[in-house]
């Protein structure tokens, strides 16, 4: 009997665009088939989102005017914080993925914002350019972290604000991934290689704080940010990770039929739903913050 490949059924490594642990090639979270269409994204987890990009904004508590840069903008959910929040003169939101600028472009109204097309680990920005700079959602799938925290504090004035932000991958703060994953390891041991609290050792407060301090920032703060995350019923829950952006959907499109109708009946039975079909859950995200020094 063939063996299959250690990540799931035959293919679904190569579906996703994966090596061991990293995207391929360069660049934030939306990069690649797997980050593809916007309008997937957003039921999926841009909804939750952009609830925690505007708590991060207003804690960020940074002066009124000035340049900012949202590195790895996706569909614009920070930076249209930033114009809601902190009273910019402009946003310059960069992301390697045409589609999602575009939806960005087509979302984000506001005349003080633009979208560039670019990567994490090369800003096309001047050094101390800008006011502050924020990332949110990203540096877990850029292939050298520590180089785009680096361009980061390049692109950024001394003494001025850099801020990111990641889902709480790895002590189950993303319970809704965290229950599909559990699910999914019991039915496919296999499965394990692509959680995200595997492959993202970045997602706790430690070693974010510590990317920060690394990249040379002074006066490093961490917290954390917590939402609620609920579903009206089963099928709000499920129907997102149909649609194929993100490790756990690329994962599941890549099963067959009847694997896949096994995931489901298990996370139907498993997660935990209130008399009128209600599933109540929270997500949790680190955030960090420092200022360059002067």
């Amino acid at each position: 009997m063939r063996r299959r490949p250690p990540g799931g059924p035959p293919g679904i490594m190569a579906r996703m665009g994966m090596r061991t642990g990293t995207r391929t090639g360069a660049g934030p979270e939306r990069q690649g088939p797997m980050w593809a269409a916007g309008e997937a994204y957003e039921p999926y987890v841009g909804r939750w989102s952009r609830l925690v990009a505007a708590r991060f904004v207003r804690r960020l508590d940074a002066a009124p005017g000035g340049s900012w840069r949202d590195v790895g903008c996706g569909t614009g959910a920070v930076t249209q914080a930033v114009l809601d929040a902190a009273e910019p003169a402009d946003v310059i939101g960069v992301d390697p993925s045409q589609d999602y600028l575009a939806y960005a472009r087509r979302h984000v109204a506001d005349r003080r914002a633009r979208f560039l097309r670019a990567d994490a680990e090369h800003l096309p920005f001047t050094g101390s350019s800008a006011s502050a700079v924020v990332s949110g959602l990203v540096l877990n799938f850029v292939p050298d972290p520590a180089r785009a925290a680096a361009e980061m504090v390049r692109v950024v004035r001394p003494g001025r604000l850099v801020g990111v932000y990641l889902w709480d991958y790895g002590e189950g703060g993303m319970e809704a991934i965290r229950a599909f994953w559990d699910a999914a390891t019991a039915l496919d041991p296999g499965a394990r290689a692509l959680d995200e609290a595997v492959r993202f050792p970045l997602c706790t407060r430690a070693a974010l704080g510590g990317l920060l301090a690394g990249a040379g920032l002074r006066d490093v703060r961490t917290e954390e940010t917590r939402v609620p995350t609920p579903f009206r019923d089963f099928a709000d829950y499920w129907t997102p990770f149909l649609g194929g952006q993100g490790p756990a959907p690329a994962y599941l499109a890549g099963l067959p039929e009847d694997h896949r109708a096994r995931l489901r009946e298990r996370l139907r039975a498993a997660l935990p739903r209130a008399a009128d079909g209600t599933i109540a859950l929270h997500a949790r995200a680190w955030a960090a913050r420092g200022r360059r020094a002067a």
